[in-house]
């Protein structure tokens, strides 16, 4: 096995769960694809729709993703897999429509230390935001509308 194939199957093993999906987001999945016995901290990202953006109201929003986004996200995750030295990532993001409240994005990192897993999860989120083709339509109470890109 080569150097570089070594790395490979490392953070292959790394990437517990990666899902771009339309059905609802669980936490407890999230925590438990994650989950094992050297873990000793684990941060968790939860982006939720909320009631409001730019001082107006928002009544909803659908998200849309670009047919590579899936592929974009594992790129992202095998990144950050590669750079930091964690156990476990998870990241799951929802298309379609949404209200406000629901779950949009789901990221988890564990680590043996707190500080790997903290790292790692906000620069999974960060990246994640910055390079995954992913796009936000919100409508606002007052009947306007706007596209958000997420990169």
């Amino acid at each position: 096995m080569t150097q570089d194939s070594a790395a490979t199957t490392s953070t292959d093993e790394v990437i517990k769960l990666v899902d771009v999906r339309d059905t609802p987001l669980s936490v407890d999945e999230t925590l438990a694809a994650v989950a094992a016995p050297g873990v000793g901290g684990t941060a968790v990202f939860i982006g939720t729709v909320r009631d409001n953006d730019h001082a107006r109201a928002v009544h909803g929003l659908s998200y849309s993703a670009h047919p590579t986004a899936h592929q974009r996200l594992r790129a992202v995750m095998e990144k950050v897999a590669a750079d930091h030295p964690v156990l476990g990532l998870a990241a799951v993001h929802r298309v379609g429509d949404l209200r406000v409240g629901d779950t949009a994005v789901i990221v988890a990192a564990a680590g043996a230390h707190r500080d790997e897993a903290f790292t790692a999860c906000r620069r999974l989120i960060d990246d994640l935001k910055a390079h995954v083709p992913l796009w936000k339509h919100q409508t606002f109470t007052d009947g306007g509308d706007e596209w958000v890109g997420a990169c």
